[in-house]
């Protein structure tokens, strides 16, 4: 079975190319645009990980891991932050939020899938 994948970021053309890098590798993809969005897609479905933006309109990618990992359908899920973020300061955010790992845009298709495949597997 598939695993499911959840992409949160507001640009279009980033949550397609991410997308289509999960589905060639066999992934179910979830997208959705803010923070906000991707709780209400959410609704106690399984997602065996979650790639979310930081900076977005409505609900950023810190409030919306802060969220996630209050659920506890969710506590165990993990998360990794893909933003052009590199501060130090705003790593130490998330990991103290509960992300797994932090990625920095623009990222290599096949970095991604590596990240994914350690904390999900193939």
């Amino acid at each position: 079975m598939a695993k499911n994948i959840l992409i949160v970021d507001d640009s279009a053309s980033i949550r397609q190319v991410v997308s289509l890098t999960l589905r060639g590798a066999g992934f179910e993809v979830i997208e959705a645009c803010d923070g906000r969005d991707a709780l209400n897609k959410l609704k106690g479905q399984r997602v065996h990980l979650m790639i979310s933006d930081v900076n977005m309109p409505n609900m950023d990618g810190l409030s919306f891991l802060r969220e996630v990992k209050s659920r506890a359908e969710y506590k165990f899920t993990p998360v990794i932050m893909l933003t052009t973020e590199s501060a130090e300061e705003k790593k130490m955010q998330g990991q103290a939020a509960g992300a797994k790992a932090w990625m920095v845009k623009p990222f290599q298709p096949q970095q991604m899938l590596a990240a994914v495949n350690k904390l999900v597997g193939p």
